[in-house]
């Protein structure tokens, strides 16, 4: 396992969080997942790690399902920057728009295909879990 060479301003171990918390995932979760010599403290000591093997940061990623170099140049400063640059005069921020811009009818079908898409991933994943607790339980 060779750590790996990235921008000293990235702090790895913070990026990995950030992206584990926008996935809703739970550490004891993401240990579950890395194995039995894992547990919820060793990931928040992962976590705090200012850089991660590469090794173990290409296993973590497959598990998040995101690549590894996200959570490898992910800068909040960078990102940051590009949402303050976004925003222009006419931008509204806390304010109530008048004039939407969008089909009200159109939003309603999309967030109902976005919840029935999100069913069937919760329906998978449970799926998923379920098979992985009968192997656990079978292997007893």
């Amino acid at each position: 396992m060779t750590p790996t060479t990235s921008n000293p301003k990235i702090h790895e171990g913070r990026n990995l969080k950030r992206f584990r918390e926008m996935l809703g995932i739970k550490q004891d979760v993401l240990a579950f997942e890395l194995g039995e010599e894992w547990n919820q403290q060793k990931i928040s000591l992962l976590e705090q790690r200012e850089k991660i093997d590469s090794d173990l940061l290409e296993q973590v990623s497959a598990i998040l399902k995101i690549p590894a170099e996200a959570i490898r140049n992910f800068d909040e400063e960078k990102a940051v920057n590009i949402i303050s640059n976004t925003f222009n005069d006419s931008s509204m921020i806390n304010a109530i728009n008048n004039n939407p811009t969008f089909h009200p009818v159109e939003q309603l079908l999309r967030l109902h295909e976005d919840k029935i898409a999100l069913y069937e991933r919760m329906l998978k994943e449970k799926d998923e879990m379920m098979g992985r607790l009968e192997k656990l339980i079978g292997n007893r």
